[in-house]
């Protein structure tokens, strides 16, 4: 064995060194706004979710009174109420128009490419405020799709206004930009190998049977995480509630969603500590539904490289 001389090695040693004082060098920037940013606001929160603070006092520990008030706030529970409802029916509803749209873009039709930029460009847009401030005239008392329904005799009035039909128009609103979930199913789609589809018509089968056995089995990956990140997003949704609703999450709280009682709760109540108090809820369920759908997962994400 031939063993480098001592003056070689600790060259060597001398420009590791040099390499990882650079690499922290250019990572102290990132990790200052991490510290000061990201990780020391969520500390103070974390301290203020067990104090009364109003922004005009010092915080005064209270322990867990503001997490007992919660499970006692009648509003806290119709903010659940709704959020859940909300994530239950947007999320699936995404989901399977996305993949859909996306198996329809997946053909050799003309002009692919320019449905493909009109079905993308909402998810550009998202639910910003601009967009949040055109549905609500879309379905008010006199928005277009009012004037649209009341030409076939079928006149609602306000979608908005009416509790029964409020939450649909931000369920709506979500769907519209499925835009970037459908372009991830479309790169799926193109990665499944057409031999599959082949040899299955070759013994027989429909196209249900390779939509459910080939198609599904092989999306399933992409499936888990658009269902996650959407979960996490429709959880967060806050812009479209508060543009729609006013602010209030009227009419009769039917569009209170969590992050828009949050809101009211902090920053129109003052009451900081009751917020931050909601905010680490909030972490927390979304961290046990994280691990819930990891948990799930191996029953039925599959990948390629598995053993079959």
């Amino acid at each position: 064995m031939t063993v480098a001389p001592i003056p070689r090695l600790r060259a060597r040693r001398g420009h590791r060194s040099g390499e990882r004082a650079a690499a922290y060098a250019f990572l102290t920037p990132w990790l200052i706004g991490l510290v000061v940013i990201t990780i020391g606001p969520m500390v103070a929160s974390l301290y203020l979710a067990f104090t009364r603070y109003d922004l005009l006092t010092a915080p005064t520990w209270t322990g867990l009174t503001n997490f007992r008030n919660l499970f006692a706030d009648p509003r806290f529970t119709t903010a659940v109420t709704v959020t859940v409802r909300y994530v239950v029916i947007s999320v699936p509803l995404v989901i399977v128009v996305s993949l859909a749209v996306a198996m329809f873009l997946n053909r050799a039709i003309r002009f692919l490419a320019v449905y493909r930029a009109l079905f993308y460009i909402p998810s550009l847009l998202g639910s910003s405020v601009a967009i949040a401030i055109l549905w609500r005239q879309v379905f008010g008392a006199t928005g277009i799709v009012d004037r649209v329904l009341g030409f076939f005799g079928l006149h609602h009035g306000s979608f908005i206004g009416d509790p029964s039909t409020s939450l649909y128009t931000l369920i709506s609103l979500n769907l519209w930009a499925f835009g970037g979930t459908m372009v991830i199913f479309l790169a799926g789609l193109r990665q499944v190998p057409v031999g599959l589809y082949e040899a299955a018509a070759v013994d027989g089968a429909g196209t249900w049977s390779k939509f459910w056995h080939i198609t599904l089995p092989s999306l399933s990956p992409l499936i888990f995480f658009n269902l996650l990140l959407n979960t996490v997003h429709a959880f967060q949704s806050f812009t479209s509630a508060y543009i729609v609703s006013g602010g209030n999450g009227g009419p009769a709280d039917s569009t209170l969603l969590y992050t828009v009682y949050l809101y009211q709760r902090g920053f129109v109540d003052f009451r900081m500590g009751y917020a931050a108090a909601m905010a680490w809820l909030l972490l927390a369920v979304l961290a046990v539904i994280t691990a819930l759908l990891f948990a799930t997962a191996r029953f039925w994400v599959h990948y390629g490289d598995e053993a079959r």
